[in-house]
């Protein structure tokens, strides 16, 4: 083919290929631990980094592979490292970057595990985060100083659907020579592609959109293959030598590909967060209808949040779908296609009235996930956020009076029915 392949063309095929040895068409689930060597010095030349190819499936997988390459090119990313979970991701992220004592500079609008993770977990690798509202841009350049080492956002927030001046950020973190680093779950590459606006890293929960039937746990890092990791000595993982490697230099070496390959031969080496062929396999078949069902998401999340704004019972609704968010502007900027299907909304009544409207609930299910082609519903304040402070709760837009929506792919009808007697038995 000459041109480029649209979207849709590439969510089905980017990756896939028939099965050299069968024929078969869907990409086989290559349940295996390891792989034989064709002699002595295939095995040498695989250790050594001198050759592609498959040793061990803690490293490489070939189910997992067509995966890694089919969201590598629907990012537009370089290449790209699959492991166990979107956690597991944000961790593989950063492991190449930081050494102890180093920072990151992080939103304050993040997933409530997320805030948990970066606040507390990472302090155990003897790092830190300091969280920063991205949209105050003079804050953001003045949280960065010598020790920091990445700025992370996500590019539509989890849980209020806040969209992020992706061009913006990435201007500031590009003048201080750091990578930037979006968590782009809520949005999926169909809405929103972060490497064009400037993220030098992706990384995704696949278990959410991505694979879109809450089945299987899964996460991703797309690397963009841009940033010059050799320009200071701020990333010697990626620019010095390494010992494991007999001196070898990742970025020397292996060029646009050198965190990829990081990723690979010493964070799955060393970390172990694989994921296993069976999620691969669930993801990809997953992905194949993302296009189609992220239009049915953001179809009905724009009917829902509109009878939502209009609703008496109701104090406001985050969506940036509505004429009133204050981040309707940057829809056409960052994402074209659509403000996704998360989005939050305030009770009347409070956090008791949040309690009652969950338990109401029918259609809607009472889950901790995100992304599937059912509607889902949280009360993020006793549940997702609970460790954080009331202050963290607030920043993160998840107040006590505070209920996030997943808006699934249903018929929309039934979706407002089933809030409006929900609301109603919450209020009464």
């Amino acid at each position: 083919m000459t041109n480029t392949p649209g979207f849709d063309t590439l969510q089905i095929h980017a990756g896939s290929r028939p099965d050299p040895a069968t024929g078969a068409r869907q990409t086989p689930i290559y349940q295996t631990t390891a792989y034989v060597f064709r002699d002595a010095d295939h095995a040498a030349a695989l250790f050594n980094l001198q050759e592609v190819g498959y040793i061990y499936s803690r490293l490489t997988n070939p189910t997992v592979a067509v995966l890694q390459e089919r969201i590598a090119t629907l990012e537009g990313g370089a290449g790209a490292v699959c492991c166990s979970s979107g956690h597991a991701a944000q961790l593989m992220a950063l492991f190449p970057l930081m050494m102890p004592g180093n920072n990151v500079v992080v939103s304050t609008r993040l997933y409530g595990g997320s805030v948990t993770q970066f606040s507390q977990t990472i302090k155990r690798f003897g790092w830190s985060a300091k969280f920063v509202d991205f949209d105050d841009l003079d804050a953001v350049a003045a949280a960065i100083d010598d020790q920091t080492r990445a700025v992370f956002c996500e590019s539509i927030a989890n849980p209020g659907g806040y969209i992020t001046d992706l061009d913006a950020i990435s201007a500031i973190s590009d003048r201080a020579g750091l990578p930037l680093i979006v968590d782009n779950t809520t949005a999926t590459p169909y809405l929103c592609n972060p490497i064009e606006h400037g993220a030098t890293l992706v990384v995704h929960s696949t278990t959410k959109y991505l694979t879109g039937n809450g089945t299987v746990m899964g996460g991703c890092v797309v690397d963009s293959g841009k940033f010059d990791w050799s320009a200071s000595d701020k990333f010697p993982s990626l620019s010095a030598p390494e010992e494991a490697y007999h001196g070898l230099k990742f970025h020397e070496t292996f060029g646009p590909l050198a965190f990829t390959f990081h990723g690979i031969a010493i964070g799955l080496r060393d970390l172990g967060m694989t994921m296993n062929p069976q999620a691969a396999h669930y993801t990809l078949m997953g992905i194949e209808t993302l296009s189609l069902r992220m239009q049915r998401h953001v179809e009905n999340a724009k009917t829902l949040a509109e009878w939502l704004e209009n609703d008496p019972r109701v104090d406001y609704v985050t969506y940036a779908g509505l004429p009133s968010s204050p981040y309707h502007d940057r829809i056409a900027r960052i994402c074209p296609k659509g403000a996704g299907g998360l989005f939050t909304f305030a009770v009347k009544g409070g956090y008791e009235a949040c309690v009652k409207l969950v338990d109401a609930l029918e259609i809607f299910s009472h889950v901790a996930n995100l992304g599937d082609t059912r509607s889902l519903i949280i009360h993020s304040a006793s549940t997702t956020h609970r460790q954080l402070t009331p202050e963290q709760q607030e920043a993160a837009g998840a107040g006590p009076n505070v209920v996030r929506l997943s808006i699934g792919i249903e018929d929309v009808k039934d979706l407002i029915a089933d809030l409006d007697q929900a609301l109603s038995a919450a209020t009464a």
